[in-house]
Order: C-alpha cells, then structure tokens, then sequence
C-alpha cells in the first residue's frame, strides 16, 4: 500500500500530540496488560514498531507428544511456535473526523441459498452461516443498547454479505468491506476453501478477520498477522476424538467415511495421522460426494473390512443417513461423528439411530453460567429460537471484535494489536477463550454423547484422558489413557 505523503505528515503530527484521555467507561474495559500493550504503541513514532511481546509456545495446538510429526525426531524447524509480528505501518493513523456517523464491522457468511462448482452443486451451508449471523447481530444490537462505541456515542453498523460458495468471490466482498464500506473488521466465515481466499484479501487490506464457523485446522496455518479463530478446531477435536477411540477404548481397526469437500478432506486429517501415529492406522477410508442420498457403495466397502468402529465426517444430513444405512446393513460397530452431527437435522433423520453416537464438539452447552444464561434468553427473545453452537461462537466473536474496537479506538493497526496480544483469555458464553502465538482458539473442546434422548457432554477430565502437550520423560499407559511419569 502506497502511503501519500499528506497522509504520512498527518500521521507524524498526530503521533506527536498525546491521545486524549478515554472516558470511563472505556477504561472500564481495559486491563493493565492491555493498557501496556497500548502504551507501547502510543511511545513510538510512525517509524519505529513498537516492542508488543511476541507469544511463544512450547509446542503447537497443545500436540500430545506421542503423536507430534517425526516421532522422537527433534526437526531441523517447527513453525507456528512463535507469534507473527506486524512491522507494517498504521497505528499512527488519526481517527476519522466528526462527520463519522455510525462504526462499520462487517460479516461475511452463507445466508443464502446459491449453486457453484465449489460446493459440488447448490450449497448446503445456510443454516449455519444465518445461526451465525444472528449471533453476530445480537452482540452489535447489546453493544448499541450499551450505547454504541463509547468515545463518540455513536451506533455500530453491520455490514452483511454473503459468503456465496464461488472461488474468488468472498476476496471481492473483503475488498468493498475494507475499501467502499470501511469496516473496522471483520467475522466470518464457514467454508474452508472461501476463508482461506478471504483471509489473504484481509492481509493485503490490512483489516482484522475473525473467524467463528470454520473449523479447518489449517485455517490458522496461514500464520496471517491479521487473522484470528474463536471455536475449537477439527485437530483439537482429532486429538480428543482419538484419544477416546484408542486410549480409553482401545478400538483397533477404524474405518473413515466422509464427505468429499474441504470439510470432509482437511477435518480427517489430524485423525488419520493420530491413529498412525498411535500404532492403529486407518484401515479404509471412503468419500462420497456432497448431497449424496446412497452411500451403499461405500459401507459395503467399509462392511468387508471388518472394523471396531465408523468415523463419519461430513454435514448433518448426510451422517444421519450414513448411520441409518449402516444399521440397516447390519454394521452395529460404534458410530464417531464430526460436531456438525450435534444438530436438530441429525436427530430428525436418524432418529433412534441416534442413540450412542460420539461426536467432538468445540464446546459444552450445559456448563452453568449465567452469561450463557442471559445470551440464550436474549437470543430466543429476540430470533424467537435456540440458540446453538454457530450463533454462540458468532455472538462471542462480535463480542470480541467490539471490546477491541472500544478500546485500541478507530484504528485497523490498533484493533488488531489488542486482540493479538491480549493474555487473558475472553470470558465467552462458549467458556474461556485462549489464543495461541498463531491466535488460535485453545479453549476446552468436548465429546458428545447421545444417552437417552439427549446430548452429554465430557471433557477431557471426565474421560480421564490427558490434556495438551505430554513431557516427553513421562509415557502414556494406553490401557488407561493415563500419564505413567518415569520413576
């Protein structure tokens, strides 16, 4: 980006003057480690980057150590342990001026019902993308109740476009975001393949991309400074899938069927290299095209190779409709699904099929909190329906954008600084949300299961499994699933 030298003398002159001071009540909202990261910022000139702390990581995504790439190779170079920096310029840049009427966030997501080559036919993903959207809106409409962002007592404005499923098309909606609309950040989106071509418009554009809905673990591989996930991941889901199907149950000979899209291709992945990795490979795995209705081709298949258990990864629909046909050939082995599967649509196609089935899940919907209290009855008053996992993480996530907004001011550089470098993690209604040095969400994640009409949900503590990264001095008993330390 070219910057005019009118616009650099601006900044210059605005860097030397001190920031005015914030009203209460946005000092109500900043911590002391996010009032140092601030002042960082403010000490510098327009020249210089400011010394903001970069996060480091002892391992990545919290990797079990039996399961880590290489074995006990140590490699020549692991990335993602360090945070990305920003050198670039723009924290100096003033806020608009007076005429500024309302503060732009943008949203982009599948809303609407269309047809490409991208999603193998008409898309599938509208439900989620409009729960999200929801969430989203009730977060922005509380914040303007609370009395818009605070410095100016001006409303924020959403700015929502839909995530239409063509290749090309969601980095064509950053760009009017970023430069027609002017949006300060933001949320979205769902389908793995459009984030990733949206997320590398944002890093041109310099604008912050939130991301609620995409669970594609290399989503955040990226390493773009600008982009930041808040929901539990499908490598976090992996490992805690997997941990329960071989650790704690011990199943041997695991079959995979799934989808054909992104979704289904990149969410397999951390399962199939932990289930290597811990002596139990893969013996098949099965695709099927998006929207399919017969998938015999594919269980015969999986029937003769006379497996312990099934992993389904794919939408909704289709999983119901794997399960029932797997029943109705005889295949009663243990039934492992995606968190797509935790839905309404699943139980009303599988019906008592349902019964046992175990999904990851990024979150756990019974916990008590009177956050998730108050949203749930603010989101059924105001959408007249539940709340579910899609709206809660988009709500938590504009929930995010706005603290950040209030606090770092109208100033892309600034909003981006104070989400990435916050060390607390955001008190959500999903639970507590803790970024990494590659800002992504390591929050708890959770399996749920269907026992007697209804979902339950354990952690890893309930299962008895160990969390995160394992010393490399101690072992895993994997009749137990527990740490053994070394004597």
């Amino acid at each position: 980006m070219r910057w005019p030298f009118a616009l650099l003398a601006a900044c210059v002159l605005f860097a030397q003057q001190p920031p005015p001071a914030d009203p209460p009540e946005v000092k109500a909202l900043i911590d002391p480690d996010t009032a140092e990261v601030l002042r960082r910022i403010n000490a510098v000139s327009p020249y210089e980057v400011p010394d903001l702390r970069l996060k480091r990581d002892q391992n990545f995504a919290n990797t079990p150590v039996d399961i880590e790439p290489y074995g006990a190779i140590k490699p020549y170079k692991e990335f993602f342990l360090v945070q990305m920096e920003y050198n670039g310029p723009g924290r100096t840049i003033p806020e608009p001026g007076p005429d500024l009427k309302t503060v732009k966030i943008g949203f982009i997501g599948p809303i609407m019902s269309t047809v490409s080559v991208a999603t193998g036919g008409k898309s599938h993903e509208e439900a989620l993308g409009i729960k999200m959207l929801q969430g989203a809106r009730l977060a922005l409409e509380q914040a303007n109740a609370r009395g818009g962002y605070l410095r100016r007592k001006i409303p924020f404005e959403l700015v929502t476009v839909n995530d239409n499923g063509l290749w090309g098309a969601s980095g064509n909606e950053i760009v009017n975001m970023a430069y027609k609309d002017q949006v300060w950040s933001i949320l979205g989106t769902i389908d793995g393949a459009n984030s990733h071509i949206a997320i590398r418009v944002a890093l041109k554009a310099e604008v912050v991309m939130l991301n609620t809905g995409d669970t594609d673990p290399t989503f955040i591989e990226t390493n773009i400074p600008w982009v930041m996930r808040v929901i539990g991941d499908d490598r976090q889901q992996g490992y805690l899938l997997m941990d329960y199907v071989i650790r704690k149950m011990n199943y041997q000979r695991i079959g995979i069927i799934r989808s054909s899209n992104r979704y289904g291709r990149f969410g397999v992945r951390e399962v199939i290299d932990s289930a290597r990795r811990l002596q139990h490979p893969v013996i098949l795995e099965m695709a099927y095209k998006v929207g399919s209705q017969d998938f015999s081709l594919q269980l015969e298949r999986l029937k003769q190779a006379n497996l312990d258990c099934v992993i389904h990864w794919g939408d909704a629909k289709e999983s119901a409709l794997v399960l029932n046909q797997m029943r109705k050939m005889g295949m009663n082995q243990p039934y492992f699904a995606s968190d797509r599967t935790v839905s309404g649509e699943f139980l009303e196609t599988a019906g008592k099929n349902a019964e046992g089935v175990v999904c990851g899940y990024p979150w756990n919907p019974d916990r008590k909190d009177p956050k998730l209290d108050e949203f749930r009855a603010a989101f059924r008053q105001r959408f007249g329906q539940e709340a579910e996992t899609y709206a809660s993480h988009g709500y938590d996530g504009m929930n995010l954008l706005i603290w950040a907004t209030q606090v770092a001011g109208l100033n892309r550089a600034k909003i981006r600084d104070v989400l990435a470098y916050r060390t607390k993690p955001w008190p959500g209604v999903t639970g507590d949300i803790p970024f990494n040095a590659a800002l992504d969400d390591l929050g708890e994640v959770f399996l749920a299961r269907r026992e007697n009409g209804a979902w339950k949900y354990y952690s890893r503590q309930d299962l008895n499994i160990p969390r995160g990264y394992i010393p490399a001095r101690d072992r895993v008993d994997r009749s137990t699933g527990l740490i053994v330390p070394k004597p």
